[in-house]
């Protein structure tokens, strides 16, 4: 295909995927069982964090997740007492175990006695002049392992572009977060990272679709190939380029192209 076709066929399909129907079956889900900013926030970072194995299985463990958190992951994390903590130590998704929840219990609550939106967290060194979030992500895995006797296990869960991760849980998170449209998906809360700084989540199947569709030529997997993919895609909407992420990863996943 040509760059015209190129893009006419990734609009299409950007088009097709980018609905409500794509909520269902998708960690994007959990989020949108919230109205809450904040709780939106927890729920949405948690779910992306944990977003790897089957997916039917990532939104079954969210749920249990949260209900242990009586369906209020804001309230109850800067509301509860040293003894509600006992119901999460028999929690565990693949890797991540009652340690990391813990923590990650841990830190919200510090975090949101200071801060009333986590868009604050991943602010540090990222400026209007950024051409992307790479300062940003690697500012907000120092910032979340700054408290003390923070578990070392845990800084696995929470990918870096300095350790040349293409850190495609955390870059869909900012995705939901910052994307702004019509289209029910993404929340669009974020008002402070534009989202042509955003970079493209490259999952195995946005990975191989897009290798597939001349979109990557670099070998590895990792944060340089994402950044590649996302100025490739930036040819085709400068302004928002990793709205093509939906058109990638439903080729990927659902047409297996």
């Amino acid at each position: 295909m040509n760059f015209n076709e190129l893009k006419a066929f990734l609009d299409e399909k950007a088009g097709e995927y980018n609905t409500p129907g794509f909520i269902t079956h998708d960690p994007v889900s959990i989020p949108h069982l919230f109205t809450q900013k904040q709780d939106i926030e927890i729920a949405g970072f948690w779910a992306a964090v944990l977003a790897w194995g089957q997916r039917v299985t990532i939104i079954k463990k969210c749920k249990e997740l949260f209900m242990l958190m009586d369906n209020a992951p804001h309230a109850f994390i800067t509301g509860h007492e040293e003894s509600d903590l006992k119901r999460f130590l028999s929690f565990k998704h693949r890797t991540f175990n009652a340690t990391d929840t813990l923590y990650f219990i841990a830190f919200f609550k510090w975090y949101y006695s200071q801060y009333d939106s986590l868009e604050d967290a991943f602010l540090k060194g990222v400026t209007s002049d950024s051409d992307n979030m790479e300062m940003g992500l690697s500012n907000f895995h120092h910032f979340f392992f700054s408290l003390p006797d923070y578990p070392h296990r845990t800084r696995k869960h929470i990918a870096t572009p300095e350790r040349k991760s293409a850190c495609k849980r955390i870059n869909m998170f900012l995705r939901w977060m910052v994307r702004k449209d019509d289209c029910g998906v993404d929340f669009g809360l974020w008002s402070r990272i534009d989202p042509a700084q955003l970079v493209c989540p490259c999952d195995l199947h946005v990975d191989r679709v897009a290798r597939k569709l001349g979109l990557i030529k670099r070998k590895q997997t990792d944060w340089q190939a994402a950044v590649e993919l996302t100025n490739r895609l930036k040819e085709f909407d400068p302004k928002d380029p990793v709205r093509y992420d939906f058109a990638l990863f439903g080729l990927g996943v659902e047409e297996k192209f």
